[in-house]
């Protein structure tokens, strides 16, 4: 009677210690999210848990539901190798999700967390669909991957389910061709608000504009090779895009202006199959002539933008047509591709901060001793920047050579690639109760730190 006892008493205990584990298990499922720390802007608007019921795959979907707008993420710090392509993909599904005052950055997305870094954003209602990031990790030995339900500055509501996450390194493109496009958009169709008034504005190129602005690329491209003594050089690629831009973005320091979600949907084909390095988008914003000056603003470029890590600029068309800004003349401008290669050192000066180097600002020509020079415009200046030879303090001072070859990732850097396992998750039972092990003793080792400090 006694043994049978034992028995039960034994076969009891090992029921409850299976039960244990299968709750324990199913709790921690729920509630692990495999290292990723929650970020959150606002507390109580997030709620974060691993879903079992809507997933892609075997795993358990990593949910982020806002009920108000604000911005949250699930985030992990990751090792990388400096001057590296980085792809980081995803699935991802969406229901309901809004940005607060129809903001265009904000979404679902994967970005680099406390950077404007970020993939396409996604909103509205969809089922499962692929994400993609691509970064350079520049002079970084540590970044930290955000999937993220909100956007830098921008607020989002809504449910977002990320699942199945795969980092992967490529080969860096050592060469110092660059491959360029431009977007040609011959008409504008936007409503707008000048001083607190709505007001619909309908600008065309004409054909001569067209023109122009083929035959000034076409020069751009044989002389940033001269200017920069063939430490780069350029292809090109030219677009017409008919279809009328209908919203244009604005800040208080250059007005109105062309920002890459003003043109995604119109882009996004052609970027994707080219893998461009600089984009530049080529319109009319004023019309004096038909006395149509409402977007007039004081720039004829506008650069140091990006679209998701390539480099972004505006070209703008003179105000008057009978302006010749644009148009060869051997007396008085020699130069007309200058706006061309301006905006693009801009997207350089930018790349060699954020890559840690010290340079000039560009637009600070004149407190190193350089003036415009009437038929040739600012072309010494150009010279001797991108050659690092400004002379300062008696220093050679200017963009560093090796900027020429730090181009955007893209997916011609992963024609082969190494995938990496910083975003792996236990794959049965066993490995989920050793993760849960390691957890407790993670969670130990930083309360017994706490204690300590």
């Amino acid at each position: 009677m006694n043994k049978r006892n034992h028995m039960a008493k034994n076969v009891i205990s090992l029921i409850f210690i299976i039960v244990a584990v299968i709750i324990t298990t199913k709790v921690y499922k729920k509630y692990n999210y495999n290292d990723f720390e929650k970020n959150v802007s606002e507390y109580e608007k997030t709620t974060f848990t691993r879903d079992n019921t809507e997933k892609y795959s075997k795993m358990d979907s990593y949910k982020i539901e806002n009920i108000d707008y604000t911005d949250a993420m699930f985030s992990k710090k990751i090792s990388v190798i400096p001057n590296r392509p980085y792809k980081i993909s995803c699935k991802v599904k969406v229901k309901d999700v809004t940005n607060l005052n129809n903001a265009k950055n904000g979404g679902a997305q994967i970005c680099i967390n406390g950077t404007t870094e970020r993939s396409k954003s996604i909103s509205g209602t969809s089922n499962w669909e692929d994400l993609t990031f691509y970064f350079n990790s520049r002079n970084r030995t540590e970044v930290t991957i955000g999937f993220r339900l909100g956007g830098y500055a921008e607020k989002t509501k809504g449910t977002a389910w990320f699942s199945d996450f795969q980092m992967e390194v490529g080969t860096p493109d050592t060469d110092s061709k660059w491959k360029m496009a431009c977007f040609i958009f011959p008409n504008i169709d936007v409503n707008v608000q000048i001083n607190n008034k709505q007001e619909h504005v309908q600008l065309q190129m004409s054909e001569d504009d067209i023109m122009t602005i083929k035959s000034n690329l076409n020069r751009y491209s044989n002389s940033i090779s001269e200017v920069c003594k063939n430490k780069m050089s350029i292809e090109y690629d030219v677009f017409t895009i008919t279809n009328p831009i209908k919203t244009l973005s604005y800040d208080e320091e250059n007005g109105y202006y062309v920002s890459p979600d003003d043109v995604y949907d119109y882009i996004k084909n052609y970027v994707e199959q080219n893998d461009y390095d600089h984009i530049y988008v080529a319109l009319r914003m004023a019309d004096k002539q038909k006395g149509n000056d409402t977007l007039i603003n004081d720039w004829i470029g506008l650069g140091g933008m990006d679209y998701y890590g390539i480099g972004f600029s505006n070209i703008r068309m003179p105000d008057d047509e009978n302006n010749y800004a644009y148009q060869y003349n051997y007396l008085f401008n020699t130069f007309p591709e200058e706006v061309f290669l301006h905006e693009f050192l801009h997207t350089l000066e930018r790349n060699s901060k954020e890559y840690g180097y010290e340079v000039p600002a560009l637009h600070d020509y004149k407190n190193y001793g350089y003036f415009d020079n009437g038929a040739e415009g600012l072309r010494k200046w150009y010279e001797d920047y991108m050659n690092c030879n400004i002379i300062y303090k008696g220093n050679k001072i200017g963009l560093p050579a090796e900027i020429y070859t730090r181009k955007p990732a893209n997916k011609s850097n992963f024609i082969h690639t190494s995938k990496l396992d910083v975003f792996d998750e236990p794959d049965n039972i066993i490995e989920e109760i050793r993760s849960i092990g390691k957890r407790i003793q993670k969670l130990f080792s930083y309360a017994s730190e706490r204690i300590a400090n």
